[in-house]
């Protein structure tokens, strides 16, 4: 008997698109892409679509990878963060991804650890 198991890796490539739903299982979006540190090659973002229709109107929020949680029965990410917290977070800016303040007051909004510590 063959026994198969799920790779702990995935490609980026699998990741980007997939669906993300809300803890009582309500689709909340999808991840558009992915932010990865340089230097540790830790997943630092997942840069999320909300929202619009046929991509229209949609909007893209970076949410720290730690909110994520994957489902192998939704095949999807699960995240308890909330419509308020995602439209709180702190605003970003052209280069948002550059600013470790920025992200800072991220991490500390969504409640997780920084990932360059």
């Amino acid at each position: 008997m063959t026994t198969t198991h799920a790779s702990p890796l995935v490609s980026s490539s699998n990741v980007n698109g997939t669906d993300v739903y809300s803890n009582t299982g309500t689709h909340i979006g999808s991840i558009d892409h992915l932010m990865i540190d340089k230097e540790s090659g830790k997943v630092a973002y997942a840069v999320m679509g909300f929202g619009g229709f046929l991509g229209l109107g949609e909007e893209h929020y970076p949410v720290p990878w730690q909110k994520l949680n994957y489902d192998t029965q939704k095949s999807g990410f699960v995240t308890d963060i909330t419509e308020e917290q995602v439209k709180g977070a702190p605003d970003r800016h052209d280069s948002w991804f550059d600013d470790r303040e920025w992200e800072r007051r991220t991490h500390e909004h969504y409640g997780v650890p920084m990932y360059w510590i």
